[in-house]
């Protein structure tokens, strides 16, 4: 299998110029990092779409919700699925909801990454507001190493970058000409398959197979507001440290499921990806 992807990807380059929406290779990766609410590591599982000069990277179940709320019939459809996943008849004839049960999108991010355009989009959720920014993919630049390691069977190569606050170790194979990798990660002389950085983010690949799956652009784009990353950020970091406050002056009688205001101040050095954004010294 690792020779058939290697053979089909190497093939398909020469044409990707012709159909830049079609993938090449789907890719799957495992997601560690701390979690501020429950001070825990939490794991998500999220995937990627490539070819050589375009990227999408996303969660399989938030792409399967998005695509059904684009339309209404969908949109409909979706809350029945949820309502008759999450909905539970009491005793006395009541009925309780527990959307922990259903299938409810809670992951909101997506990167599409283009090389033609320089430049890469990220869509996601900050605080209770769907925004977008826009950022010149040449931010990030590596410095290769002679570390190696056997990542699902393919040689690695390690390679090192300072990004938006943090030090990252990735490695990469060269066995497969794409450039790009799990979340923003890009510009290498391989697909990367594995990213960390302290303390406790890793990406880490769990399954690699060809595809010639569509790209198919962000749902719904027109319900994202553009926003500078930083500022985003800093929002973000606000509503976490006054969420409860936030929620209920918006929405009555709404139960959290952890405390939050139990929780030290949300700490970015631990707990953002980018912490860059909380530097005040202008580096």
């Amino acid at each position: 299998m690792k020779r058939k992807i290697l053979t089909f990807v190497s093939c398909v380059i020469a044409t990707a110029a012709i159909a830049q929406q079609k993938a090449d290779i789907l890719v799957s990766y495992d997601v560690r990092a701390k979690n501020w609410a429950t001070d825990t590591v939490a794991s998500s599982r999220m995937s990627l779409l490539a070819n050589s000069q375009e990227a999408k990277y996303f969660n399989d179940l938030s792409l399967w919700s998005d695509s059904l709320s684009s339309t209404p019939e969908g949109k409909k459809q979706l809350q029945q699925i949820i309502m008759a996943a999450c909905m539970t008849q009491t005793p006395g004839g009541g009925v309780t909801i527990d959307l922990r049960k259903g299938p409810v999108k809670n992951i909101h991010t997506y990167v599409f990454s283009n090389l033609a355009d320089n430049q890469l989009k990220y869509y996601g959720k900050f605080g209770e507001d769907q925004c977008y920014y826009e950022e010149p993919l040449d931010e990030m630049s590596w410095e290769i190493c002679d570390s190696t390691a056997t990542i699902l069977g393919y040689e690695c190569v390690a390679a090192h970058t300072d990004y938006h606050g943090r030090r990252w170790t990735a490695w990469f194979t060269p066995e497969i000409p794409v450039s790009f990798g799990p979340w923003k990660f890009h510009g290498l002389p391989g697909l990367i398959l594995k990213a960390e950085a302290d303390p406790g983010f890793e990406y880490i690949a769990t399954g690699i197979e060809k595809t010639d799956r569509t790209m198919t652009p962000m749902y719904s784009s027109d319900t994202y507001q553009k926003v500078k990353r930083k500022k985003a950020l800093s929002d973000h970091e606000y509503f976490l440290n006054n969420r409860e406050a936030i929620i209920r002056a918006k929405h009555n009688n709404v139960k959290f499921e952890y405390n939050y205001t139990d929780r030290p101040k949300y700490n970015p050095a631990v707990y953002a990806i980018e912490p860059d954004y909380a530097d005040k010294s202008g580096k």
